[in-house]
């Protein structure tokens, strides 16, 4: 049985679903932004495979369909940043609260 555009959607759509139960039920910031990065890897996954499946426009024959390609690069690029500036930030508040759980953090309340 070959594997097809409809098993990487699957694979995909199941992923990003771990990722968004966890990303909401999560108390943890650490583990909140590791669901992140797996919703991330989940749309990367369906680019990859849709650019891979689905047809190349007439047009667009020079890039012999990485479109797909390109934007997961992008993704990992945003992704990587956003891991970095996210993890400054909880190390930043953890050393002020002394804690990395959601409901301590409350940084609007005085």
């Amino acid at each position: 049985m070959p594997v097809t555009l409809t098993h990487y959607l699957v694979l995909s759509a199941i992923l990003f679903a771990i990722g968004l139960f966890g990303a909401l039920a999560k108390r943890n910031v650490v583990a909140i932004l590791m669901s992140i990065e797996l919703m991330f890897n989940a749309v990367n996954i369906a680019l990859v495979a849709f650019s891979r499946y689905l047809p190349v426009p007439p047009a667009n024959q020079v890039a012999h369909g990485l479109n797909g390609q390109i934007f997961a690069l992008f993704i990992i690029t945003v992704a990587a940043a956003e891991a970095a500036v996210a993890l400054a930030i909880l190390l930043a508040i953890y050393r002020q609260r002394r804690t990395v759980s959601v409901e301590d953090i409350n940084l609007m309340k005085w």
